[in-house]
């Protein structure tokens, strides 16, 4: 026998021994074949990184199982909401990984609010594909998908290709680049950042408008959707995505985990003790600490209007006829093309406000003007007041010739004046009393939907887009105090 076949034999029996002994290794571990994870995720996920992924996290198997019914299944858009450090950036990424391994030709892009978290997580990725075998006992990825490699050449920290394949693998954020590429999977991980943002309507509106006009634009037909991120806001990314495809009557999967349970224990005890999240909720505040850990959005306790009254019927006399001492009107003008017309219209009776109508739109001037006439005469308003800042003088004008010359009409009185308060001041003081005496019809939201939103919305701190609503309404309130003096 000569020395090379005497090499190659030894070069076999290690390679043998090294097998055996890593097979050995798992079982006395209780480990899962490769076999097994090409198949299962959280398989896979344990053999790749056994220190965090263990078969008594219930919840990991749980996050893994839906992942894969997800990917496996039809539905188009999943959403997760998992306590920090819970894994779900990290599980994102191995799902990733797996993907490819079952089908090499997905494409997959990744959105994160910044260019280096996204090209973080795309390199996290692109290396795990990569890893080369150190140890017998570690398991990598070409152990278990051994045909999918990373194209030579084609490796860059963004954009990157598996062998026989074009362009696997995009990376992007809200101000980077997703022209030319389409994918079959998008992943949009955590576009908030704190919450600060939460609180920034304006930069939600943006985020949104980035995943309707840039990313949904790059999604192939019959493409799938992974939104991962903390449920900061009722109209951040995560929510606004639920509420545009359940309207759509597309199939959504959400998957959302407390780290406190209602019962009172822990997700995973060993990853957030119940002390450990005690103490983070004294440091960050309850706000925070709800959104960031129990998946309640910050803006919920941050509302400015933290509740409303709703009335089913009118007040009425024995009889059945109106109790109302006057029916009154409050408008604010449209300031600018951005802004909304909002007027009011409510009966008085005991101090009370009863919402009778609620004109809320951004249709210009020409069919404001006309609609708003209609509507004080429909609803027999006695008193309009019309705010003449910017414009309003006009519209006051337009809307009481329209009432007398064009549906004759002379029993509404039409004042107008300037507003010299500050805004946000006003509707500051004047909440607690719209709170307490102002009465919505029991299906406003569906009536007024828009309207409805902006009250539910408007935040005691931080930036509002809009404040039209919550504007006109604290007009109303100011008005029937004035009734009282």
């Amino acid at each position: 026998m000569t020395t090379r076949q005497e090499n190659s034999i030894r070069q076999l029996t290690d390679m043998l021994s090294i097998r055996q002994h890593t097979r050995r290794s798992r079982q006395k571990r209780g480990m899962p074949s490769v076999t097994e994870a090409r198949k299962d995720f959280f398989t896979f996920c344990r053999l790749r990184a056994p220190d965090f992924y263990k078969a008594d996290r219930d919840y990991q198997i749980r996050l893994c199982g839906e992942l894969q019914a997800f990917y496996e299944g039809d539905d188009e858009i999943a959403v997760i909401n998992l306590p920090p450090r819970h894994g779900k950036s990290r599980t994102a990424g191995l799902f990733t990984q797996w993907i490819f391994g079952q089908k090499p030709s997905e494409k997959v892009m990744t959105g994160s609010y910044n260019e280096r978290l996204s090209s973080t997580f795309a390199k996290g990725v692109r290396n795990g594909i990569q890893e080369t075998k150190a140890s017998p006992d570690r398991i990598v990825y070409s152990d278990i998908f051994p045909g999918v490699k990373i194209q030579r050449g084609d490796a860059s920290a963004k954009l990157w290709s598996l062998e026989g394949q074009y362009a696997s693998y995009l990376a992007t954020s809200p101000k980077g680049t997703a022209t030319g590429f389409g994918c079959s999977l998008m992943i949009i991980d955590d576009v908030i950042k704190n919450a600060y943002e939460a609180n920034n309507s304006m930069l939600l509106d943006a985020q949104w408008s980035w995943f309707t006009d840039t990313m949904l634009s790059r999604l192939e037909e019959g493409g799938k959707i992974i939104i991962i991120m903390t449920r900061w806001a009722t109209g951040d990314l995560a929510g606004r995505a639920i509420k545009y495809f359940s309207e759509q009557g597309r199939k959504i999967r959400v998957i959302s985990m407390k780290a406190l349970q209602d019962d009172g224990t822990m997700l995973c005890e060993k990853i957030l003790s119940r002390k450990s999240y005690e103490n983070k909720v004294r440091a960050m505040g309850a706000d925070i600490a709800s959104a960031n850990y129990q998946q309640e959005p910050i803006d919920v306790k941050g509302r400015l209007y933290t509740s409303f009254k709703t009335y089913s019927r009118i007040p009425t006399d024995a009889a059945g006829h109106p109790l109302f001492t006057g029916i009154y009107s409050y408008t604010d003008t449209a300031d600018e093309g951005s802004d909304w017309l909002c007027s009011i219209i409510w009966g008085a009776y005991n101090n009370e406000a009863y919402v009778l109508d609620v004109y809320f739109t951004r249709d210009p001037m020409e069919i404001t003007e006309p609609e708003t006439a209609r509507r004080l005469k429909e609803l027999k308003v006695t008193r309009a007041r019309i705010e003449s800042n910017n414009g309003g003088k006009g519209f006051a004008r337009a809307v009481k010739k329209y009432l007398e010359e064009k549906l004759h009409w002379f029993s509404t009185v039409v004042k107008w004046f300037t507003q010299t308060k500050n805004k946000v001041a006003r509707i500051l003081t004047g909440a607690p009393w719209v709170m307490e005496h102002v009465y919505y019809p029991i299906n406003w939201r569906d009536r007024w939907p828009k309207y409805f939103e902006a009250m539910n919305g408007y935040q005691r701190e931080g930036k509002n887009a809009h404040d039209d609503a919550p504007d006109a309404t604290t007009g109303m309130a100011e008005t029937m105090q004035m009734l009282d003096k």
